[in-house]
Parts: C-alpha cells; structure tokens; sequence
C-alpha cells in the first residue's frame, strides 16, 4: 500500500542541475565515487594473493578450490546485498544506506584481515560483499541525483571505471607480498586487507559530509529540508565560482508518498518500461560475463599456457587495470557530448570486435603472454566504458521512487549470471589445456558484449543532458503537471 501525503510543486531538480562545477562536486565525487576504488581492491586482491592464501605458513592453508569458493561468497554477499540494501535505500534515504554500508564494508574489512580459520574468512567476504554491494545501488542514485545533468554521463562513467585504479593498486602490492623474502607469508595478504580498511575509512570521513538526495527529500515529504540543502549547495557553489546562477527553467509537480510497494517495482519494471527492462538486462549480462569469465581467470591462462609464475602475474594485471582506467577517463565525456546511445553501442560493440580479433590470434598461437596482455589492454580500453555505462543507463532510465533498486537488480542479475557462470566456465576450459576450447570462450563473451551493444542501437534512450524527471517521469508526478516541459519523445513514453 502506498502511504501519501500531499501535492506540492518544486524546482529543486532544476535548481541542481543547472549549478556550474565547483568544490562542492569535488567533494560529492570524492565522497561518494572513491568506494569502486576500493571494491576493485577487493576484487582483485583475493585472486592475486590466492597462492598466498593457500600456504600453510600464511596461516589460513586454504586450497585452490576454497580460494575460489571465497570469490564466489564475496560475489554472493555482493547480490544480495544489493538487492537488500538498494531496497532500503529506496525507502530511508541515501544517505543513510551510503554510511552504513560502507560501515558495513570496513567492519568486515577489518575481520578479514585478522581471519583464523576459513569458516571466519567466507564470513567477512561474504559481509564485505554485502557491503560493496549495497554501494552500488547507493551510490549511483546519489551521484545521479547530485550532479548536473550536462556532465552526469562522464562523472558517472568515470567513477564508475575507478574501479579498475584499486584492481591496480591490489596488482602492483601483489608482487611484495608473495614476495615472501620481502614481507612475511602470515603479515603481508592481511596488510592487504588492512590497507582497504583505512582507505575505507578517509572515505567515510569526506562522505559524511555529503547531504541527503534533495530529489529522495521531497517526494517523501521533507520539502522543507529539500530546499535548505540546496540552498546551501547553492550559496557554496555562488562563493566558489563567483558566478550568478540563472533563473530554474522549470517547475514540476509530485504527489509526496512514504513508501513504494515490490509491486509498483515490478509493475513499472515489466509494465511501464519493459523495453527499458530489456536494455538494462542485456547491458548487465555482457559485461559481467566478460569481466568475471575473462579478467579474473587471466592469472590461470598466463600460468597454464604461458608459464607464467605466480609471483609475476602482477605485473601483467597492471597494464589491464591501467587501460581499464583510461577507456572509462578519456570516452567518458562522450556520453554527454556524442550521446548515450551513440557510445554505449560502440563501446561494447568494438570491444567485443576486439575480442574476437584477440580470440583468432590466441588460437592461432601467435601471442605470448605480454602481447596477450597488450590486446586485452585494447579491448578493455573500450569495454570498461561501456561497463561503466551500464549502471549509468539503468540509474537513469527509470523512475526516481525505484531508482536504486533498479540498479540493484540489475547488478544481482547480472553479477550472479556473470560472477558464477563465467568464472566456472572459464575455469573448465583452461582446465582442458586446449587454446581453441578457451578461444571459444572469447568468441562467447564477444557475442554477448555485441548483442548488448545491438539491443543498445535499437532500444537505448538517449538521456544526455536531459533531467532525470525528463528521462523517467517519476510515479509520484503530478497528472496535472502539464506536458511534462522540456521531455522530449523518449521522456513520456509508457512503453519505451
């Protein structure tokens, strides 16, 4: 049941969206995109210190299979942290959800780097997991509700490919800690751990200075806090640039409610937007098979047909990370500029056409391990962007009220298909020895990375520079408030 109020009228998105850059975005961007950082730490450092883990002097003595049971829980504890706190987000805020899970997060953090047993590591990946996971769903919806929307689609895109700065940094501390002549095998994969903890913790220390969603505010019957947060945004953002800001072009209408039911969720995902629901799905499904099948079973590709030590598989990690980096930095101003559809589509199209030139070679064994290295580099060059992408599509295209739980589900969805099938099917074929059984496992990420980019030409809504309220009319508007001012076609549509 959904529990309203009243009808008020407002241009607080307005009032956002048309604010100049500033300090105050610096720290919104700070404060809330620095976590993908650290989950790429997360992420990568288990994999890269996994034959640490599995030394009997490290002090757990895990063996390969529990190494990548622990992935799996920490991919588990991710979905369903999504889908719980993307949820809770919804309903109580963002601001709340942002601090908590990132209390969350650095809490289990914390216990895993003082681990005693197995049973306590799968715990705190699973509680780590759980917490980066409910980031996601947070964190966008944030950014997305803060940031101007003439530069939402680069600010997004480039924070979300952050991410791949921590998969990096976890690479280059790698190559010390199974050092073991350097750092002691029981000292050096907790240090790892430790080390995201307080990095977690500047984190939090910069976020709690970032106010609630003005957006979230008013449409659960807290107007008047609303418009003393922008207020404040706006006189900070006057004393910073020195500009005068100009007049709101636009008003807009809302029905103020409490609560939007699972079933108005489910009503507006397969009803309202099934078209977009498709979109969304497709996006997911391609590049988290792509990264969960191809990038982290690459140390088992260079070990198994390449020979490639352990200790070393580091430093090819580092140049993947670093192209990652840099396809996300430099095609993330596009998005705003070319358009959603334009880039998203060439984004994962290209990066899959890549893939299969990079597939051909592998199997016509004319690669070594570096230059393997360089093609992935290429192609991961244009797949983080259009990674990145995908949680920018999903946080725009549907309607405000259920927002952070679209990107939840998603990223379950998606995550769960991709962090558990690929990785499986990946490691059965390198477990064949055969260079041709895995190039056919590149031919099928490809496929998949192209028929999302295809699904993109036919389906995309093109949201550059265009309000979120514009975008995806909110449940809670207003039937009076008149043809919707500045939507263009794609804006209104029940179907698209």
């Amino acid at each position: 049941m959904t529990t309203a109020t009243r009808t008020i009228e407002t241009d607080i998105p307005a009032r956002l969206d048309r604010l100049p850059w500033s300090r105050w975005h610096w720290t919104v961007l700070i404060g809330l995109g620095a976590v993908w950082i650290l989950d790429g730490l997360e992420v990568t450092v288990v994999g890269v210190i996994g034959p640490r883990l599995t030394d009997e002097s490290a002090g757990l003595g895990l063996t390969d299979g529990q190494v990548g049971l622990g992935a799996s829980i920490y991919v588990i504890g991710a979905c369903l942290g999504a889908l719980l706190f993307g949820h809770l987000t919804d309903r109580f805020g963002r601001k709340k959800l942002f601090l908590l899970t990132l209390a969350l997060y650095l809490g289990a953090t914390v216990a895993t780097a003082v681990s005693f047993n197995p049973l306590w590591f799968y715990a705190c990946r699973f509680l780590t997991g759980a917490g980066i996971g409910g980031e996601y769903a947070a964190i966008n919806s944030a950014i997305d509700e803060l940031i101007p929307a003439r530069v939402r689609g680069r600010v997004d895109v480039v924070v979300n490919g952050s991410f791949w700065v921590g998969t990096t940094i976890a690479a280059a501390l790698s190559i010390p800690v199974l050092n073991g002549d350097l750092i002691p095998e029981d000292v050096g994969w907790r240090a790892l751990f430790a080390l995201g903890a307080l990095l977690g913790l500047g984190v939090l220390f910069v976020r709690r200075s970032v106010p609630e969603s003005p957006r979230w505010l008013f449409i659960h019957g807290r107007e008047r806090e609303a418009e003393e947060i922008v207020r404040g945004i706006e006189k900070s953002v006057v004393a910073d640039t020195g500009k005068d800001l100009p007049a709101p072009e636009r008003r807009i209408r809302v029905r103020q409610r409490k609560l939007v039911t699972f079933r108005e969720i489910a009503h507006t995902a397969v009803r309202r937007y099934p078209r977009r629901t498709v979109l969304g799905l497709a996006l997911f499904v391609g590049q988290a098979f792509l990264y969960n099948a191809v990038y982290f079973t690459y140390a088992l590709v260079l070990s198994t047909f390449f020979d490639v030590a352990d200790a070393k598989v580091g430093y090819y990690l580092i140049p993947i990370g670093i192209g990652n980096f840099l396809g996300a930095f430099v095609l993330g101003k596009l998005f705003d500029t070319v358009g959603r559809r334009v880039m998203i589509t060439s984004s994962y199209v290209l990066s899959g056409l890549l893939l299969i030139g990079t597939g051909l070679l592998f199997r016509a064994d004319v690669l070594d391990a570096w230059t393997l290295t360089a093609c992935w580099s290429v192609v991961f060059f244009f797949a983080s962007a259009g990674a990145s992408s995908a949680y920018l599509t999903v946080s725009e295209i549907f309607p405000m009220e259920t927002r952070a739980m679209a990107i939840a589900a998603f990223y379950a969805v998606g995550t769960g298909l991709g962090g558990v099938i690929g990785p499986t099917l990946f490691g059965r074929l390198v477990e064949t020895e055969k260079v041709s059984a895995v190039a056919a496992g590149y031919f099928l990420g490809a496929a998949l990375m192209i028929a999302a980019g295809l699904v993109e030409l036919f389906l995309g809504v093109e949201a550059a520079q265009r309000s979120l309220e514009d975008v995806a009319r909110p449940l809670s508007a207003d039937d009076e408030d008149a043809a919707d001012p500045g939507a263009g076609p794609a804006a209104g549509s029940a179907a698209a």
